[in-house]
């Protein structure tokens, strides 16, 4: 069996269905995974919200890109900004509570022709108060609502931070290996090395004794 192309998902899902139809006809078989084609194939909603007239091309006018009021970023009075994802009834019912927004927007949510005078009545209140203090608002709430933030913050999350997502060995941030497994534990990742220093211990697993090393590496 063989695999070519660079969608990770994509590859990994046919080379999965590959095993399991080798094992049925015990034959191999070429995967052809291209992230061209496994995009689409995740846009799906998109695409059938186009086909029903409920998507326009007009950047910033849909559901999710921005064009609703409950699905997009507000800035904060501290400049911080927070992340509203409440496109179900019940979650944008909450929304509504915790922000002190009009009760009366829960019957009109998906009205596009509200959405525009919605944007401004939102954005001026979540100036009302800082990132972090939305962020207590909401916090444990199925509001879908959560703080942006930035790099060097992530890490320090109480989820992230909990689950060990972001590790440092040796100062150096990086992600933990993924996905993880109970019964076999992968290893942290190594700090990275400068370049060339591995180049010794390349060689020496080709196959080059230690003069021929020296006189390629110099």
């Amino acid at each position: 069996m063989r695999y070519r192309g660079l969608g990770d998902v994509e590859k990994r899902q046919g080379i999965l269905s590959a095993v399991i139809e080798r094992g049925i006809s015990g034959k191999g078989q070429v995967v052809d995974a291209a992230m061209v084609d496994g995009v689409p194939a995740m846009m799906g909603l998109i695409h059938s919200m186009l086909a029903r007239g409920q998507w326009s091309e007009t950047r910033g006018t849909n559901w999710l890109d921005g064009g609703a009021p409950f699905y997009r970023c507000y800035t904060c009075a501290c400049g911080g900004y927070i992340s509203v994802g409440a496109l179900e009834p019940q979650f944008h019912a909450l929304l509504l509570e915790k922000a002190g927004l009009p009760n009366d927007h829960q019957e009109t949510q998906n009205d596009e022709t509200l959405w525009a005078a919605r944007h401004v009545l939102y954005a001026s209140a979540f100036l009302h108060k800082t990132r972090d203090e939305w962020a207590e608002v909401f916090m444990g709430s199925d509001a879908c609502v959560a703080p942006v933030l930035t790099f060097s913050e992530a890490q320090f999350h109480p989820h992230m931070a909990a689950r060990q997502t972001i590790v440092a060995p040796d100062g150096i941030v990086q992600a933990a290996p993924a996905p993880r497994f109970s019964r076999t534990t992968a290893g942290m990742p190594k700090s990275p090395t400068a370049v060339g220093a591995d180049t010794d211990d390349v060689l020496g697993e080709l196959g080059y004794d230690a003069k021929a090393r020296a006189a390629i590496t110099g």
